[in-house]
């Protein structure tokens, strides 16, 4: 109800929609012209070819696209919880957090989930990958699931934010910068790292892990091969894991100066 009324407001002015989302599109596809620029002076990244770059961009950029679209007014917990404005969420007769959601629900975020497409596209037609059932089912599985990833680490930052109320710009470090670490290949990266992304915080289920699998390449830190299909379980997980530490938020919460 409250996402449909921002919906409304915002088809009010179609012009305007039109021209923002195409700006955000473009605004967004710039880490895709750097990821161009870097190949109009090398072959091959970490070991990648760009259509297989392009892969992994495409996977990470439209399942944050949709996690953003859905989720993406989380970050702005903080500023209710220090103004006070949350507790007219807690009177409703609604879900807190699916209020939060849809709170200034921006239609124009769409622009980065075409962004994202457009790129997972090219590279779909650029691969020269023997596909089976398998792998063509993976993929929807993995944009979705990774959709999920995404949207439970929105959740698992905005729960922080009611006890570290000025914590934005943390949920930011893992979220947008999930997203553009899981651009490049994770051969770029030191072992810790990829570990760090595989096991602590799952980021590596959204593109790395199944790409793999598509791409017929060796899978991160030598998992093993049915580790392509885990995005599901990963994306159940997190999600359990986010819904605890927002009910842990949510009781905490004591008004403003809280």
């Amino acid at each position: 109800m409250i996402a449909g009324m921002w919906i409304r407001s915002t088809m009010a002015y179609r012009a305007s929609f039109v021209m923002t989302a195409l700006g955000g599109a473009l605004v967004t596809g710039l880490d895709f012209v750097a990821i161009l620029l870097m190949f109009s002076r090398v072959d091959s990244l970490g070991g990648y070819a760009l259509p297989e770059v392009a892969l992994l961009y495409g996977l990470s950029a439209t399942s944050f696209g949709i996690a953003d679209l859905a989720m993406g007014s989380a970050g702005r917990l903080g500023t209710r919880v220090r103004d006070g404005t949350l507790d007219t969420l807690l009177v409703r007769p609604a879900p807190v957090l699916a209020q939060v959601a849809a709170d200034r629900f921006a239609l124009r975020r769409l622009g980065r989930i075409t962004q994202g497409a457009v790129v997972l596209g090219y590279a779909l037609l650029a691969l020269d990958v023997h596909w089976t059932a398998a792998k063509v089912l993976l993929l929807p599985v993995t944009v979705v699931c990774g959709g999920v990833i995404f949207s439970a680490v929105f959740v698992a930052g905005a729960s922080f934010q009611f006890v570290a109320q000025d914590a934005a710009e943390v949920q930011s470090a893992f979220t947008y910068g999930g997203q553009t670490l899981l651009q490049y290949p994770p051969t770029v990266f030191g072992k810790e790292l990829v570990r760090g992304v595989t096991f602590m915080f799952p980021l590596a289920f959204v593109n790395w892990v199944p790409a793999a699998y598509v791409l017929d390449r060796p899978y991160p830190l030598g998992l093993p091969q049915w580790a392509a299909f885990a995005p599901p379980l990963v994306a159940v997980g997190c999600w359990v894991l986010a819904g605890l530490a927002w009910r842990a938020g949510l009781r905490s919460y004591r008004s403003t100066g809280s």
